[in-house]
């Protein structure tokens, strides 16, 4: 089957979709560049780690670890571990993504990010049609902008001093952005509630970066029963 042509529309729905991640990315790209000029990385680098690693969370934490001596290979295990949660994004969008041509898709895949992945999935959810194209636009617009941010970050590099309080906010703020925006249901509401309550309790507990991870399971099952039951009472 011949895919259908995409049109200026779809385009600018999409890039508008992004806009707010992308405002958000230029906020915490910039401090995470400056993190990677510390640790001796140039914008060039900045840029095209960014841009293929692509993950706020791991980099900053690379940069954290290797400014604190980390060896590599538990670098590379932790990092590795905060970044399991991709796995939940790509059960919860394949569906979506399904009937995509394959390049497409694979292109879609491999730059899907915390943030991106809200607001593909709430597009997705809603009533609105949105396609696998403007889900890939939105990916790859939050990407430039946030390697953009990398770049500048380390081309200035220690002559920004910007406190950890003021970075961490600046993460924080992007999911409460998208948490407001999203459609609320009973179902979103168990998964917010439950998920909250857990990554605060692990965290009370001393688990760290994993907290996040065992949070968001807790959260992705509650959600799971919560809409079995709905739909069990409305059959």
């Amino acid at each position: 089957m011949r895919a259908r042509a995409f049109t200026r529309a779809e385009a600018h729905a999409a890039l508008v979709a992004a806009l707010p991640v992308m405002l958000g990315y230029l906020t915490i790209g910039v401090p995470c560049g400056v993190m990677a000029a510390e640790v001796g990385l140039g914008p060039v680098v900045a840029f095209l780690l960014s841009a293929t690693f692509y993950s706020g969370a791991g980099q900053f934490m690379m940069a954290s670890l290797a400014l604190a001596g980390t060896p590599l290979p538990s670098m590379v295990a932790s990092v590795a571990l905060v970044s399991t949660r991709q796995i939940l994004y790509s059960a919860a969008l394949s569906p979506y993504v399904a009937r995509a041509p394959r390049p497409l898709a694979a292109l879609f895949a491999a730059t899907v990010t915390d943030e991106s992945f809200g607001v593909n999935l709430g597009r997705f959810a809603s009533e609105e049609p949105w396609t696998a194209a403007q889900a890939t636009v939105v990916n790859l617009a939050s990407m430039l902008s946030w390697a953009s941010a990398n770049a500048v970050g380390a081309l200035v590099g220690p002559a920004l001093a910007v406190p950890t309080a003021i970075m961490s906010f600046a993460m924080t703020s992007i999911f409460v952005c998208l948490l407001v925006a999203q459609r609320w249901t009973p179902v979103t509401a168990v998964v917010v509630a439950v998920s909250a309550g857990c990554v605060v309790a692990m965290k009370a507990l001393g688990l760290g970066s994993l907290s996040v991870l065992l949070g968001a399971l807790a959260g992705v099952a509650a959600g799971m029963v919560a809409a079995a039951r709905r739909r069990e009472g409305a059959s």
